[in-house]
């Protein structure tokens, strides 16, 4: 059974697509990367045993425009296993300071730092995307796509989804096939240089429970992108034009 195309337009006030090669401040890409797109969908409706999205196509529906902020930044990272235990009430709680206080921490050391970001502002796009089984499952595709075309229709999702950024919300509406679909803004971009294609291996699914001891997963992968007429089509992650890098043992 062949997968169908599943089509969300997708928008929001701010976006932030972090170039990996910048360390400190944040510059975004001029649009939406694979790894961010696909995102969305696993915000709405993800099954990482059973399948995983691939997206197909991109498309622009408004103007590149950036705006420069300048935000506090926490130093930590909370880590999934923390989460956990608080949640089972097996840990205190432990928060995250962002300003030293002697009388909390005893420390006056700050957990915070200030950065430059340029973000995109009121970006909008059409995003396609396919269910793509992994083996045993391909017998649930057609119930897989029912299920994310009901949520999706219905505006229901498992988190906020959100533009790079999680405070930068990302507001979904499903497209059905007979429904008129806005023109791409007109916009050529043809050098980007290498673009995040994905953070995880998806050649294979993903393992929740070994999130932290496999180093959370990170396979990166790259590839570059052209956007012409306001299209960016995106390879098959199997495709030679997505750089991967050697298959590491676990």
């Amino acid at each position: 059974m062949t997968p169908k195309d599943q089509v969300l337009k997708v928008w929001g006030e701010l976006a932030c697509f972090t170039r990996p090669e910048l360390k400190v401040e944040r510059f975004s890409y001029p649009v939406i990367t694979p790894s961010a797109a696909r995102g969305i969908y696993d915000a709405i409706y993800c099954k990482p045993k059973e399948f995983r999205w691939q997206i197909t196509k991109i498309e622009l529906l408004s103007p590149l425009s950036y705006i420069a902020l300048r935000r506090n930044e926490v130093k930590e990272n909370v880590l999934v296993s923390a989460v956990e235990k608080w949640m089972n009430g097996s840990k205190e709680i432990v928060p995250i300071w962002a300003d030293g206080d002697r009388d909390l921490t005893g420390s006056d050391e700050k957990g915070r730092t200030q950065r430059q970001t340029m973000a995109l502002k009121n970006v909008c796009y059409l995003l396609h995307a396919e269910i793509r089984p992994w083996p045993g499952s391909e017998d649930r595709l057609q119930g897989l796509e029912m299920q994310f075309r009901r949520r999706a229709a219905n505006g229901k999702c498992i988190y906020q989804p959100y533009f790079g950024c999680r405070e930068f919300p990302a507001y979904f509406e499903l497209i059905e096939p007979d429904q008129t679909l806005a023109e791409p803004f007109s916009i050529n971009i043809g050098n980007l240089g290498w673009m995040l294609y994905d953070v995880f291996n998806l050649s294979e699914p993903y393992d929740l429970s070994t999130w932290e001891e496999n180093n959370h997963n990170l396979f990166i992968s790259l590839f570059k992108p052209v956007v012409s007429n306001g299209v960016l089509v995106v390879p098959p992650y199997e495709s030679e034009e997505v750089l991967k890098p050697e298959r590491r043992e676990r």
